[in-house]
């Protein structure tokens, strides 16, 4: 794997408070505005800050995915609630927490402590999170599949 990568990403406004993401290497676009909670803001629209926890949230996902598969951890699903708490520090606002609440669900009660492991270097290893100045809260669960 090289030393360095780069992500491109293109932004064009449209109008009024919102835009649209793009990027030569993905398929998908994704309309973006100012959240509805600021003055102009638009409901339904991913904001910048949605995409900021959602970044943080999926890197945990992909970096768990990765780990749990070098360590050879079988899971049945996982869903990552995540929430940002928007507040004012030092009298500007920023997305000052992020608590990534994960609910893993796996099949083999003898590898829950494992899990908890695995989802805890998930949080320390995303490179996202790494990354900021945003505390992260990691609030995981674990649960033992009813198998029938």
């Amino acid at each position: 794997m090289a030393d360095k990568h780069l992500y491109d990403v293109d932004l064009k406004w449209e109008h009024d408070r919102i835009g649209t993401l793009s990027s030569d290497k993905l398929d998908d676009q994704i309309e973006v505005a100012t959240p509805p909670d600021f003055p102009g803001g638009i409901e339904g629209i991913w904001s910048p800050e949605h995409l900021f926890v959602a970044s943080i949230s999926s890197c945990f996902m992909t970096t768990f995915a990765a780990i749990a598969e070098y360590s050879k951890l079988d899971y049945e699903s996982l869903d990552v609630p995540s929430t940002g708490v928007l507040a004012k520090v030092e009298g500007k606002y920023a997305i000052k927490e992020v608590y990534l609440k994960p609910r893993l669900v796996i099949t083999d009660e003898k590898a829950k402590d494992k899990a908890y492991r695995i989802l805890e270097k998930a949080e320390e290893a995303c490179l996202i999170s790494r990354s900021l100045k945003t505390e992260i809260i990691l609030e995981p669960k674990v649960t033992i599949a009813v198998l029938n």
